[in-house]
């Protein structure tokens, strides 16, 4: 096993295609599969599965990928420290729920950033694709809930998908909702029926539309009035045009959500369990730790007690 073969397995994970895995590393096809056919001999495990739409990761490959960037990383910080050169792009990939919070951390992550180059993903996605991204290492960390309604079912798939959910924050449900909302002054909290006559906004979850995978912790099968929406930008413009709102854990951003946004908290015998999931038995990245240590500064004024 060499370093090179590390790389080229990185690469195919990554692009999810030979062809372009080869491209990106500057050789033939034929070297690259020959390098990981190689590999997957010496291991006796496989790595990838291929089909007429790709390659994809196996489980098995899916460990062996976390320990190889560690292995990649180090070597790089290495040369780094006895050359003077980056020699492997720093890279982390996080996918998560509609959170201003978690927009921020990764935010902090890139400002902190001194390489020359990298290559940062964040997905803000559905909540089955944030589980089926860490489990398939397209992404190093997720970020999503836990409640009563949801926690049973998604902890039996994180075990299944031996996924990690680590809690940052514990909070009491909130209602987003505009400053010039009816119910907007009633501080002391809004019962769940004071919300039937205005509309609730809340995020598609496409496909998987079973309810431990909505992304509010009151589902829209308990609401009069429904909009789902996929991106945030779509869900203020109807929080403030059309006297919506949305369910979500307190935690807002004036520079994300908006100055026109509040958060009042919801009369609901419930709370929001927020935390990241990731791959068991493989430590996080400096990427990663650094992002998740910028969640918890950012989230712990807003916990609670349970």
């Amino acid at each position: 096993m060499t370093l090179q073969q590390l790389k080229y397995a990185d690469a195919v994970a990554e692009c999810g295609s030979i062809s372009e895995a080869a491209r990106r590393c500057f050789v033939t096809q034929p070297t690259l599969t020959e390098a990981i056919r190689t590999l997957e001999e010496e291991l006796r495990i496989a790595i990838f599965t291929r089909s007429a739409k790709g390659v994809a990761v196996t489980r098995e490959g899916d460990e062996f990928l976390g320990s190889a960037r560690q292995i990649l990383d180090d070597a790089a910080r290495i040369q780094e420290k006895y050359t003077g050169k980056a020699v492997r792009r720093p890279q982390f990939s996080v996918s998560c729920q509609h959170y201003a919070f978690a927009v921020e951390a990764f935010m902090e992550v890139v400002k902190a950033n001194d390489a020359d180059s990298y290559d940062f993903t964040l997905r803000e996605t559905v909540t089955s694709e944030i589980i089926d991204d860490v489990a398939r290492h397209r992404s190093e960390v997720g970020v999503l809930y836990l409640s009563r309604r949801n926690e049973r079912a998604l902890m039996k798939i994180l075990k299944k998908e031996e996924l990690l959910f680590e809690e940052i924050f514990t909070s009491r449900p909130h209602v987003f909702l505009g400053r010039r909302h009816p119910l907007a002054k009633k501080k002391g909290g809004i019962a769940p029926s004071e919300l039937d006559a205005h509309p609730f906004i809340s995020f598609e979850q496409g496909v998987e539309n079973a309810l431990y995978f909505a992304e509010e912790v009151m589902p829209s099968i308990d609401r009069k009035k429904n909009i789902r929406v996929r991106d945030r930008a779509t869900m203020t413009n109807l929080i403030l045009g059309l006297d919506g709102y949305t369910i979500a854990s307190g935690a807002l951003s004036r520079e994300l959500n908006g100055p026109d946004i509040i958060a009042v908290p919801l009369k609901m015998d419930d709370l929001i369990r927020v935390g990241v999931i990731r791959r068991s038995g493989i430590p996080l990245s400096p990427a990663g730790a650094a992002f998740v240590s910028s969640l918890l500064r950012r989230v712990s004024p807003l916990a609670c007690g349970a």
